[in-house]
This record gives structure tokens, sequence and C-alpha cells, in this order.
């Protein structure tokens, strides 16, 4: 069987040398699935069909803030660097990959740009609004524990971590609040509720997370399986047993 392939997106560096930069860690959690992965600089919003004619799947990987002008709202003072010629290409991808119904796997800013590209809203900073906010911004190292989740009961993320509590780690102070167009809910910090993970219901594969698992690459296979069910997927694997109408047999719609 051939390997499916990835495309992987990111962004430049935040210190203005010119630099395009993806931490090591996407790639090799995607080869270790078993996929090939190809890495997808920002580009054009035009070209996501053309781009996507060669991949079997899509990875949004972390990086800077989401400009909130493109979910309606003025900008936060606490608001952080955006890129909107990333925003704008990885939103186009997005939207060319649920017409497709390719498999998505996001990542931490990447869970949210899924939310924002399908209609939905952020958290501009999660400190400022949420008491205990900081919680979620501990960068080093970055597998360390941060805070638990509790993964819904009857979701596609619980098929693969199980139901009930587990730990993760956090590095963001944005997230996800209002929920785009056919998104679910899939898993809740706690401590304040904060969505830590989303995923569409009836899709191949569309699964977002506000933890960053990649990170966990070198010191545990703790989550290794969302990037194997992700690649499976991609293979051209089962559909995925949720409801296959679009309607949320499991998960919970705000």
């Amino acid at each position: 069987m051939s390997r499916p392939i990835v495309g992987i997106t990111f962004g430049d560096d935040d210190h203005g040398k010119g630099l395009l930069e993806l931490r090591e860690t996407y790639v090799r959690c995607v080869e270790r699935a078993g996929a090939l992965a190809v890495i997808l600089p920002a580009g054009s919003p035009a070209d996501a069909p053309a781009l996507l004619d060669r991949l079997d799947g899509l990875l949004l990987s972390g990086g800077v803030d989401v400009d909130p002008e493109l979910f309606g709202e003025p900008r936060d003072p606490r608001l952080r660097r955006v890129d909107r010629r990333r925003d704008d290409f990885e939103i186009a991808l997005v939207r060319e990959a649920l017409s497709r119904d390719l498999p998505i796997l996001a990542i931490c800013r990447g869970a949210q740009v899924l939310n924002v590209a399908t209609g939905g809203t952020l958290v501009q900073d999660i400190p400022s609004v949420i008491t205990g906010g900081e919680r979620h911004e501990r960068a080093e190292p970055r597998w360390q524990e941060a805070h638990q989740v509790d993964v819904s009961v009857g979701t596609r993320l619980s098929s693969l971590l199980g139901e009930g509590r587990i730990p993760v780690n956090s590095i963001h102070h944005q997230g996800v609040a209002r929920l785009g167009e056919g998104v679910v809910v899939s898993a809740r910090c706690p401590d304040d509720d904060v969505i830590e993970a989303i995923e569409m219901p009836g899709r191949r594969f569309v699964l977002g997370v506000q933890w960053h698992p990649e990170a966990f690459w070198s010191v545990s296979d703790a989550f290794q399986c969302l990037f194997d069910a992700h690649a499976e997927e991609c293979r051209g694997g089962a559909p995925s047993r949720l409801d296959a109408s679009g309607g949320a047999l499991a998960g919970e719609r705000l």
C-alpha cells in the first residue's frame, strides 16, 4: 500500500529574520504514522485546490494568533502578532479540504483556524477573561503536563484516547469560543471550562486539539494515536463511525 501524503502548514518565525519555521516534531509524528510529510508555506488562497489535488490529508500546525477581523471582532489590546497571509491561506485550505472530505488534524492554532474557517469565533486572550487562564500557557518543557482535560463520551477523540480525564500540555492564550457550523466540543478543561478539543461528526476525520501532541514525540507515545488515526484515514480507511449525515451523535453542540 502506498504511503499517504500529508500537507503540514507553517508560518514565518517570530524574530523578523525572514525565515520560515516549523518544529521538526510535526514531521516526525507524521512519518511515524506511516505517512509522507509535505511542508506547506503560506501562499495564495487560490492555490488551495491545486495543492490539495496532490495531498491525501491536511495537518494544521501551531503558531501565531488568528486575526479577529476574520470572525468580525475588533482587536483586543492583548492580541499578539498575527499573520494574515497565513490565516487566509489556511482558511482556504480548510474549506477546500472540507469540500472534498479530506482528513484534517488541527493542532493548537490549527484548531482555532478550523473553527474560524467554519464560521466560529475565538477567545482572543484567555487569561484576561478567565480566572486562572494562565494555566493554558506553560511553555517549558513543551511536553510538561499543564492541566487535565475531560474527553466527551462517544466522540471520535474518546475512541482514540479513551473517555474521562487525561493530562495534557498547554501552550496557548487564545481558544475556541462560539463553535463553527458542524463543529462539536470533544474535550474541555475541567478547571475553567475552556474548550480543549473539537471535531466534526460525519466527516472521515476532522479533529482539532488545543494542546500540542507532537511535543511528546521523543518522550512518550501518549498522543501518537492521533497522528496514526489521521494517517489511516488519509490512506482511504473506513469512514467515521459517527453520524454519516453530519448530525451530532456524539460531542456537545453550543
